[in-house]
């Protein structure tokens, strides 16, 4: 049995002229509500396994907001241009390919709506939009990370702010 879990980053600063997407920040908010979520994570898992984030900053940001209240170095955490650039199920099932068999628990920060889709396309009964700072957790069926196909995960859980606060 494996599981992925994508998280969705936190609330970002509003799109300006002088800074670029790229960089954009998380507000105030974004990062207090991205602690409370790495808080109700932690309650569903002892540990959120491989972290791999998007370069961007918000991402980034979300991140290592989790691994610190998971214990972890930030310091570990991969971070991968595609999943800011041109992340699709096709591109996941290739950064699967290079984790070893025997880590059980994937975890993506990124973006919509990518995330979005992706989570959609993996599981039998379909998945809603990710709200910011959302989390779902898919488990699959497999061995080994290169089995994976499309609608073979099965939602764990949910995990919206809007349902916490």
């Amino acid at each position: 049995m494996k599981k992925l879990i994508f998280i969705r980053h936190g609330r970002a600063e509003e799109p300006a002229p002088e800074i670029s997407d790229f960089e954009r920040s998380l507000t105030n908010k974004g990062k207090s509500i991205s602690k409370l979520m790495a808080r109700k994570l932690r309650e569903k898992e002892i540990n959120p396994g491989i972290i791999i984030t998007s370069p961007a900053f918000r991402a980034l940001e979300t991140a290592i907001i989790f691994a610190r209240e998971f214990s972890i170095d930030p310091e570990i955490i991969i971070m991968d241009n595609n999943l800011y650039y041109k992340m699709s199920f096709r591109y996941l099932t290739e950064i699967l390919s290079l984790i070893s068999n025997d880590n059980e628990i994937v975890t993506f920060f990124g973006h919509n709506p990518s995330f979005s889709e992706i989570a959609d396309i993996l599981c039998k009964q379909g998945c809603d939009y990710m709200p910011k700072s959302g989390i779902v957790c898919i488990s699959l069926n497999i061995k080994g990370w290169t089995e994976i196909k499309q609608h073979q995960g099965k939602i764990e859980y949910y995990l919206k702010p809007e349902n916490l606060l």
